[in-house]
């Protein structure tokens, strides 16, 4: 848990990050977490220098995930999540790209970066500059699309399935097979009027006693 300082000094290295260093557009303390936005061409020079300033020591690279904005032009972010363990500290550090223009590859400053960074490519299909082993990860082989973007369809763009006369594994456009149904979004208990050992009750239903409501 952070001491009661820590968000002020978080809001320190903001100030110091923001004011000092190149490239980086932003830093702030948000939610109690201090993120840092820079651009492609400075990443390297920025993640390095978090991790051996002595007042950072971001030594440590947790996690690397993509988030998808359809609607900008550089509709992605790609977010790293550092972790200084000596200091008991966290930044989140957010750099955007498209499909196009390639992030460069940090493996060289976290080999722990690769497995990430190609789940990155994988998931969301953004490019990494400089990663020696740049292929899906999580996906099959010959799959097509990133099923993490938000214009992917949620059918996806083919079927896979075992092929017993081929013998063999093979790939084909997906057919939606059962024609969409038609829901009441009724009880299914609706329709059953009367449950075993409900009897009497359904008697009453038959026959109301006289003078109750109809």
């Amino acid at each position: 848990m952070a001491d009661r300082l820590g968000v002020p000094r978080l809001g320190a290295i903001a100030v110091r990050l923001s004011t000092t260093v190149a490239g980086i557009s932003q830093a702030a303390v948000e939610q109690g977490e201090l993120v840092v936005r820079t651009d492609r061409a400075s990443l390297l020079s920025v993640m390095t220098l978090l991790r051996d300033d002595p007042g950072l020591r971001f030594q440590q690279m947790m996690d690397l995930c993509g988030v998808d904005f359809p609607e900008r032009a550089e509709r992605f972010d790609v977010v790293y999540n550092l972790l200084s363990v000596v200091l008991n500290q966290r930044v989140r550090v957010i750099v955007t790209t498209d499909e196009t223009q390639p992030v460069p590859s940090v493996h060289r400053i976290w080999p722990s970066a690769t497995w990430w960074e190609r789940e990155c490519y994988d998931l969301f299909g953004v490019l990494f500059s400089g990663q020696p082993d740049l292929r899906r990860i999580l996906t099959d082989y010959g799959f097509e699309g990133h099923p993490l973007r938000k214009d992917f369809p949620l059918t996806g763009y083919v079927e896979v399935r075992y092929d017993v006369d081929r013998r063999q594994v093979i790939y084909e456009p997906v057919k939606l097979t059962q024609d969409f149904r038609n829901f009441d979004f009724e009880s299914p208990w609706e329709g059953v009027l009367t449950l075993p050992g409900d009897e009497k009750a359904h008697e009453n239903r038959q026959n109301p006693p006289a003078g109750s409501a109809a």
